[in-house]
């Protein structure tokens, strides 16, 4: 089935919608003209209604009932569903999910017992989250930071000794100043854009398609570096308390990271419930650390404990600072998510998630100013064998149980803070797919009703990035703060363009906030880039310009694809295909040559594969067909062309897109039978096997002919990005007898 469509007139670029249909655009207006001459071609050789009395089989097996009438079963989320045909069905069936064969079977059950049921798309206005749960699965990665960004931080002036020490507070103010501008920044862009409004969405409407790429890619390189720096952090929190295991670090880590890929596949709650506790967990710790050590200093009159001696090994300057300056910054990474995910809050969205936005910069200033003040009281410096913030823990809580608490939630709260990314990441990674700029595989839904696709790919690539650089926090912290602060430079510049172009009530306060973060943001990003770009900050550059090659590439050949796949003014000049009207039941017996179908089976015989003479062989052409475009009109023609019945079958993800597409099969003239299958659970191979295996045993004498539209492209390395329905649909019917599978090539 052809998946590659035209572009869809109307639809919201600022929405971040998780829609089933989404690899199923509709046609624009000179398209459905086109259509419509097309179909008044048809109509010259042939009549519909000869050939739905040509159709040897009844069509209706049955079908998946409507969400209105599913019925629920277990707390809403899942639901009993009877196959086509109406068999009884069996494991899997029920979502047209089960596949052949002993192995695929065993596939499947492993999966559903890792993964649980599988989840109705209109389960997706079930899984959102309110503000409780938002802001720990959300915040997770900002909040998390505390336990690393002034760490990361002072690593640096510890270089310049005491002298650079000095300067920790002064830079700790600016970098609270910047959350505060940079949270206020954001709160104007959930406004603006209250169905999401990510950099890469904020960026592309004010900016342009390049600067919106640009920051896409520097929030999926933030991404991949959130997951792979919240496990190396968290994996560092542990070896501080246990120092045995610091040799199994790298393998500790990967575990993680796979039990995250295990969650987040689970869907969205199930990820929620998991990851609150936690998070709260570490907040309160760290507001009884500070809180004890405030008051243990109050009581010497908040005089500060003397720092160990320190042997300066750098000069105190304007580059070290700005080095300092860069590496706590990355405390801030996180920010963005909450706006990125305002779709993924109950309504209303956008005020739940300004809400929690709210929340999330006043926890964040609070730990991070709190860390801050406790490191200089304690006189605390970095270490190599333990983190900045478990020396405060000994010095707040000794040794004892609470210390203990304190370094758990902490490695909980790093660990599980990748799980922001794993939220965010596959959600961009849907919005580029479907402005075309990343395959079109990660549109897909999942069973849960997450971006399978998209986490399964952060996950390989973190997991990559965590190993190579060996489980270090040190080594990947200078690649960290370039992608999110390049992308928080561009949205913000991106949303003072859209003040400027808007002007509605209070557009110059907001136009002042969104430039204020803009600037700030430049200046981090600049900082970082060219301070720390010998120590690996060349990696996150260089992974920003061969992102934007290879999305502006994805995006050219879709385009090709797409004008090739596009209806013509030249084609419909050509002949149609000559298509044979049937008789009707009062007019002369037809021809020899035109093959008659029984009711009913003439004997038991007609089931076996022993037909020997071009006479005993009975045909059905089914054809697939998801859009209306070249590739499925060509498929058609062909069909048509056989001089055998023909059946088109379009699965639909939902109902929606099925009516619509039934509107543009009556627009073209409804020339053929067409029967319209609504998979609830977005499933298409399944489905399509399940209604053939369907007419099959309806009429096991009728040799079926699945005719089925393929995109075949001239270079191999173009095909990852089209669907592969064909060769699919080959291996899932080649067990059935009399079935004979041909795709219909359409080169580009």
């Amino acid at each position: 089935m052809s998946h590659v469509q035209s572009d869809v007139g109307g639809e919201g670029r600022d929405s971040g919608a998780l829609s089933p249909s989404a690899a199923l655009p509709g046609l624009d207006e000179e398209q459905l003209g086109l259509l419509r001459r097309v179909g008044r071609e048809w109509g010259r050789v042939s009549t519909p209604e000869a050939w739905h009395r040509a159709l040897p089989v009844d069509s209706d097996l049955g079908r998946f009932p409507s969400p209105a009438e599913i019925q629920p079963v277990g707390w809403g989320r899942l639901v009993s569903v009877s196959p086509l045909g109406g068999q009884p069905p069996a494991p899997g069936e029920a979502t047209g999910e089960l596949p052949p064969g002993r192995l695929g079977r065993f596939g499947y059950h492993v999966r559903r017992v890792v993964l649980g049921a599988a989840l109705k798309s209109t389960a997706i206005a079930q899984e959102r989250m309110r503000k409780l749960v938002a802001l720990p699965v959300l915040s997770a990665d900002a909040l998390s930071s505390v336990a690393y960004g002034p760490e990361a931080m002072l690593a640096v002036l510890v270089l310049g000794g005491a002298a650079g020490l000095a300067y920790s507070v002064p830079i700790a103010a600016t970098i609270a100043f910047l959350m505060l501008a940079v949270g206020v920044s954001y709160r104007q862009t959930i406004r603006a854009y209250p169905h999401g409004g990510g950099s890469y969405i904020v960026a592309s409407d004010n900016l342009g398609r390049v600067p919106g790429l640009i920051s896409a890619a520097g929030l999926m390189t933030d991404y991949i570096l959130t997951v792979a720096v919240s496990i190396a952090s968290g994996v560092a929190a542990i070896t501080s308390a246990v120092p045995s295991l610091a040799t199994d670090a790298v393998p500790i880590g990967v575990g993680v990271i796979a039990l995250l890929l295990a969650g987040n596949l689970r869907g969205i709650r199930q990820a929620g419930a998991l990851f609150a506790a936690p998070t709260y967990a570490f907040v309160v710790a760290v507001f009884a650390l500070v809180t004890v050590g405030l008051v243990d200093a109050a009581g010497r009159g908040f005089h500060p404990t003397a720092a160990p001696h320190l042997n300066a090994t750098e000069s105190v300057g304007v580059l070290l600072v700005m080095r300092a300056f860069a590496s706590g910054a990355t405390a801030m990474t996180g920010i963005e998510a909450i706006s990125n995910a305002v779709p993924a809050f109950k309504p209303v969205e956008w005020r739940n998630a300004r809400t929690t936005l709210t929340w999330m910069i006043g926890l964040l200033i609070t730990l991070f100013a709190g860390t801050i003040a406790m490191v200089r009281l304690d006189g605390v410096v970095p270490s190599t064998q333990e983190t900045v913030l478990s020396q405060l823990a000994h010095h707040s809580f000794g040794s004892g149980p609470l210390y203990v608490l304190t370094q758990a939630t902490t490695a909980a709260v790093l660990l599980l803070a990748a799980n922001t990314a794993y939220n965010d990441f596959p959600r961009v990674l849907f919005l580029l797919a479907r402005d075309r700029h990343a395959p079109q595989i990660f549109l897909r839904l999942g069973d849960r009703l997450a971006f399978s696709n998209g986490i399964i790919l952060l996950t390989i690539a973190a997991t990559l990035v965590y190993v190579a650089f060996n489980g270090t926090t040190a080594s990947l912290i200078p690649l960290y703060a370039v992608g999110v602060f390049l992308a928080f430079t561009l949205s913000q510049a991106g949303m003072v363009v859209h003040w400027w172009r808007l002007r509605d009530r209070h557009w110059r306060k907001s136009l002042f906030f969104n430039a204020t973060g803009a600037l700030l943001s430049a200046v981090v990003f600049l900082t970082a880039g060219l301070t720390k770009f010998t120590e690996g900050a060349w990696v996150a550059v260089l992974a920003v310009g061969l992102f934007l090659v290879v999305t502006m590439r994805i995006r050219h050949h879709y385009e090709t694809v797409g004008k090739a796949l596009r209806l013509h003014p030249h084609a419909i000049e050509l002949p149609a295909p000559t298509i044979p009207v049937h008789p009707g039941p009062d007019a002369a017996p037809p021809v020899a040559t035109t093959p008659q179908f029984p009711a009913a089976l003439p004997d038991a015989r007609t089931e076996e594969e022993d037909e020997e003479t071009p006479q005993e062989i009975r045909h059905l052409s089914v054809v697939p067909i998801a859009t209306m475009d070249l590739a499925g009109m060509r498929a058609l023609a062909y069909a048509a062309s056989l001089h055998q019945p023909v059946l088109a079958l379009h699965v639909s993800p939902e109902e929606d897109e099925a009516e619509r597409f039934r509107q543009y099969w009556t627009l073209w003239g409804d020339h053929l039978p067409l029967e319209v299958v609504v998979s609830p659970y977005r499933a298409i191979v399944a489905p399509l096997v399940h209604y053939i295996e369907a007419l099959h045993a309806k009429r096991p004498d009728l040799t079926l002919t699945v005719i089925v539209p393929e995109i075949v492209t001239m270079r191999r390395r173009y095909r990852l990005l089209h669907s592969r329905i064909a060769p699919r649909l080959r291996h899932a019917l080649r067990p059935l007898p009399k079935i004979v599978i041909t795709s219909v090539p359409f080169h580009v």
